[in-house]
């Protein structure tokens, strides 16, 4: 099978010469492909002279990167890795393992349950922000994953050809996560040793910036995955308001059988009015949605019979 490393890269001097060579070591007869995104330093000159296949990628974010090798590759398996030296290049037989034996379109190499993230990685900020679109994707989709936003995967072909990347920047690992979730495919999640990175050696990601970008990929992801459970909250919180006005309005009439509250009265059935037909709206495209991914599916089936028959004519 033929297999491929992708190697996102951005200002990554001081340790992209030991993740490609790793890389070579543990899989000699992969093809390692450094993609570099606008680096200022000499990022690309050493990954050549590593042995990897760099070419450059100009607009700017780890998702366009990402993109573009998924576009451009052409691979059975495929190992996404960062280039910064924090993921250990030992780990990628077991995360190979279940895609090449069929067992998972997706593995996940988790940070989390050992523990060597939280003891690296000092940023209380970065845990939070980990535990928050964890526990919000797995309440989400009834799943129990541990590692959401590790850069450490791999993939299978039918996956990779077949997921649109609509991110542009850090929120890629959670919107990989929330497809394969959402389109049903198998996810198996392999505890890895993360490592710190070497003195020098800046990380990319922005706390806060980043963090809210996850965020609002998170409440997308719901609008668009699940859309009557999202605007049923918000009709639901409408009713609520409602009611807060309108209360009033009906405990009077209850007791005198008048109303002198009108504005009050008129605000709460604007507002009642509005919760239908938010409630409405996500009926419409829960429906949708449903269509959608009746139409994926068919898109996929009509994939995996066009890839069976190149197979079968590459076998002649």
């Amino acid at each position: 099978m033929k297999t491929a490393v992708l190697i996102p890269c951005y200002n990554e001097e001081l340790t992209i010469e030991k993740v490609v060579k790793d890389f070579k070591k543990e899989l000699p007869e992969a093809q390692i492909y450094v993609y570099d995104n606008n680096s200022k330093d000499k990022t690309a000159d050493i990954a050549k002279k590593a042995g990897a296949i760099v070419r450059k990628e100009n607009r700017q974010g780890k998702g366009n990167v990402v993109r573009t090798m998924f576009q451009e590759i052409d691979a059975d398996i495929y190992i996404m890795v960062d280039g910064d030296d924090t993921y250990p290049a030992e780990f990628v037989h077991k995360l190979m393992e279940p895609v090449v034996n069929r067992e998972a379109d997706m593995t996940i190499g988790d940070r989390l349950s050992n523990g060597t993230y939280q003891k690296e990685i000092k940023k209380n900020f970065h845990e939070l922000g980990n535990n928050i679109v964890r526990s919000s994707i797995n309440l989400l989709f009834n799943c129990k994953l541990k590692d959401i936003m590790t850069g450490y995967r791999v993939f299978s072909r039918t996956f990779v050809k077949n997921m649109p990347v609509m991110s542009q920047k850090f929120e890629l690992e959670t919107e990989m996560t929330l497809f394969a979730l959402d389109k049903r495919f198998r996810i198996k999640e392999i505890p890895i040793i993360f490592r710190e990175r070497p003195e020098g050696s800046e990380s990319k990601i922005n706390t806060f910036s980043d963090g809210i970008k996850v965020l609002k990929t998170i409440v997308k992801m719901f609008k668009d995955f699940k859309p009557r459970q999202f605007f049923w909250i918000i009709s639901f919180l409408f009713v609520v308001i409602g009611f807060m006005v309108g209360g009033p309005v009906i405990i009077e009439f209850a007791k005198t059988n008048y109303i002198t509250k009108l504005p009050s009265a008129v605000l709460s059935t604007g507002i009642m009015i509005f919760a239908i037909i938010i409630a409405q709206c996500g009926v419409i495209l829960d429906t949708v949605v449903k269509q959608n991914r009746e139409n994926y599916e068919l898109q996929l089936l009509r994939y995996l019979q066009v890839e069976k028959m190149k197979n079968k004519v590459e076998d002649k």
